[in-house]
């Protein structure tokens, strides 16, 4: 085939908007559009399976800022996005996702016996992204294309959907290339009638104290939550997605120690409690035993979670919009410095109780981590006993798959960071159990030279769940797990890799993180998590 197709106006449109990379994985039906591809100026990162993809965009979505675009074929290779998806739309990453379709006259039919066929594809992903949109004719491309564009980039950010069938991506198109499309994130601005009432609450608080969630990174209002901090001279605690949303060793940092009762108490002793960005789900009310006794002002951008768990002033507004009105709001509170030592004795509590368990060695791995890994390098984390550790203890930002809590995450997520910026090193970290969801990308790392460290805790088994499963039946099942060589493994791919130890691993790995391109650290060790204390 010759001359542009409907794929070159998929390619033209991501263009025109501003894109730079596009991840995916080909297949049958979205032939057209990777054949376009070499004839755009998009950089394509190719991973070897379609959730590892989506894993990689919506790391390069998180990172950036900007919606990243993934795409797939029709079918089964659609279908193995949801879990990447669920992710990003936990995560409000703004991923979009163009997936092929049967041709035109197969849509909706589930008869027509097409490779891949559904019934209804798109059923699959209404559940789980922002929009929907399936494209029937050649012209309608671009316009699909930049509304997709618009919804994911308009808070609260998430993935969204664009399908296009394989006839439409190959048919020859006489139109003009695209040059221009127009895709305007709508603000979300607070009402101030609901601003001013918020601002005289925290006014006239005795004992004001913030909760920051994800909201905060992803509407990236670092500098108006500090602003509004110090002005009320208020302690501010950060969710396990909100960590990086205020300094860790600011003198009114109450830290993300959420699995805490102590730091639960703190909260709960707040005549004023601002929550920003955070729905107060699970993780961030210390497992639904949050129970506030002051007033609760909440700052939500997505309508389905304002007040959804506790009554508040619920202002629907992105973080960043509704921080700054505050802060020329709010009158400024003299500190004495009552807070700043309520929050250090708060840490000392915190920090008595993890001293006093016996756990050593999983805060000299996670420093060892923290050492190693270069101040402004991104690190992203699975589901892993040393990722739960961090959520609580790990001193500045960081992403993992605690939105929706899938495993795989850390590996080919780091790929996607290092595609956006190959210029600083990136660290993926993972248990055993979890790497074995994205040992194939390996091959991608080494394919692109990506300068991604992948550490490895192996303790043999789902280590987390085991723990579970022996504190709520004295004994684990369908845990264990046989494993490979995992240095042996990772140099079989070319990636260099290192077995370490608790002594060497600060060493090992920031000799790996030093180097060019990919490389892996397995580390043998049995971590273990600090005792819950979400129950009085």
């Amino acid at each position: 085939m010759s001359g542009r197709n409907g794929g070159d106006l998929v390619v033209e449109s991501l263009t025109a908007l501003g894109a730079s990379t596009v991840f995916g994985l080909p297949g049958q039906h979205a032939l057209g559009a990777f054949d376009a591809l070499r004839r755009s100026r998009l950089t394509y990162v190719g991973l070897r399976v379609e959730n590892n993809a989506g894993f990689a965009a919506d790391a390069f979505a998180r990172v950036t800022g900007e919606p990243a675009p993934l795409l797939v074929s029709t079918g089964p290779g659609a279908l193995m996005t949801l879990a990447a998806l669920q992710e990003s739309a936990a995560a409000s990453a703004p991923v979009l996702a163009i997936g092929s379709q049967v041709p035109v006259a197969g849509l909706g039919g589930g008869r027509h016996g097409y490779l891949h066929e559904l019934a209804d594809q798109k059923a699959s992903f209404r559940d789980i992204v922002k929009s929907v949109h399936t494209v029937r004719t050649a012209s309608q491309i671009p316009s699909a294309i930049a509304a997709a564009w618009e919804s994911a980039s308009t808070v609260p950010y998430g993935p969204v959907w664009v399908e296009i069938p394989q006839d439409i991506l190959l048919a020859r198109v006489t139109v003009p290339p695209v040059t221009s499309l127009r895709a305007a994130p709508r603000p979300l601005e607070p009402r101030p009638e609901l601003i001013t009432e918020a601002a005289r609450l925290l006014s006239d608080a005795r004992q004001p104290v913030i909760l920051a969630g994800g909201g905060v990174v992803r509407s990236w209002a670092e500098v108006e939550l500090r602003a509004l901090a110090e002005r009320l001279d208020a302690p501010v605690a950060s969710t396990f997605g909100g960590k990086g949303a205020f300094p860790w060793e600011h003198p009114l940092s109450l830290r993300s120690w959420l699995e805490d009762r102590h730091t639960t108490d703190f909260l709960e002793e707040a005549d004023v409690l601002l929550v920003v960005g955070s729905g107060l789900g699970e993780l961030s009310s210390n497992y639904h035993t949050f129970r506030p006794r002051g007033r609760v002002i909440q700052i939500e951008a997505d309508l389905g979670k304002l007040e959804s768990n506790h009554p508040a002033l619920g202002i629907h507004s992105d973080a960043r919009l509704a921080l700054a009105a505050l802060c020329d709001l709010t009158a400024a509170r003299s500190s004495d410095g009552a807070a700043a030592e309520a929050a250090a004795e708060l840490l000392a509590r915190v920090g008595d109780r993890i001293d006093g368990q016996d756990l050593a060695l999983e805060q000299q791995v996670l420093a060892a981590v923290r050492e190693a890994l270069p101040e402004d390098s991104p690190s992203f984390w699975d589901m892993t006993i040393l990722a739960y550790w961090a959520w609580s203890a790990w001193p500045g930002p960081m992403h993992s798959a605690q939105g929706a809590g899938g495993l795989g995450y850390g590996f080919p997520a780091a790929l996607g960071a290092a595609a956006a910026d190959p210029t600083k090193p990136v660290l993926a970290v993972s248990g055993d159990g979890g790497a074995m969801y994205s040992i194939a990308e390996l091959a991608t790392a080494r394919q692109y030279a990506l300068p991604v460290t992948w550490l490895i805790v192996d303790d043999g088994g789902y280590g987390i769940l085991r723990e579970y499963m022996n504190g709520a039946f004295g004994e684990a099942t369908a845990t264990e797990l046989a494993r490979p060589d995992f240095t042996a493994l990772a140099e079989s791919f070319g990636v260099p890799a290192v077995l370490t130890t608790p002594e060497a691993l600060r060493e090992d790995l920031a000799k790996a993180l030093a180097s060019p391109g990919p490389s892996v650290v397995v580390l043998p060790a049995l971590l273990r998590m600090f005792a819950p204390t979400h129950v009085h």
